[in-house]
């Protein structure tokens, strides 16, 4: 049995956008339990030149419901990168989730040759379907839920490989 594209992208992001999800809720409750203020982990980096945990939230959002939407040949969805709290982030993340949730498998899967077209900061880049999916959209949207997850372990979260691979 083959892999398909819609398998390949939709529940990826459905599983991990929801580990991250999670994940923010033992954040808040972190700096609750320890009275940080929320900000400090909002605002923590790994490194100074590196984005906030906020960014690096919206970033991923960002990464999969603009793949899931060019995959499928749709308008990608704006949002607004005005986060600035745990629960809006949280918002951020359900409504990335309601919107994939409406793409059917049948608007994904054969995208594999589809061109895809965006801008990179100040570059057009150009790919194929698949090598869109497997060489840029998944590990951008890795990477930027990786960091987020590390931002709040490095910072003291009690949170762990489990809590990032979701329920296996």
């Amino acid at each position: 049995m083959s892999l398909s594209m819609y398998q390949a992208s939709i529940p990826v992001f459905q599983r991990t956008l929801g580990t991250l999800d999670k994940i923010l809720d033992k954040a808040a409750a972190y700096a609750e339990e320890r009275k940080i203020d929320p900000a400090v982990l909002l605002s923590a980096r790994l490194y100074p030149d590196m984005f906030a945990l906020t960014r690096q939230v919206q970033i991923a959002t960002d990464h999969a419901k603009g793949a899931a939407a060019r995959l499928a040949g749709v308008a990608v969805p704006s949002f607004e990168d005005s986060e600035k709290t745990f629960p809006e982030l949280k918002v951020r993340i359900g409504k990335t989730l309601s919107f994939i949730a409406t793409l059917k498998p049948g608007q994904i899967d054969g995208s594999e040759g589809r061109d895809i077209r965006l801008k990179a900061g100040p570059r057009e880049l150009t790919f194929k379907g698949q090598d869109y999916l497997l060489f840029f959209a998944l590990p951008n949207f890795y990477f930027h839920a990786t960091t987020a997850f590390a931002i709040l372990r490095h910072n003291g979260v009690p949170i762990g490989k489990l809590d990032f691979l979701g329920a296996v």
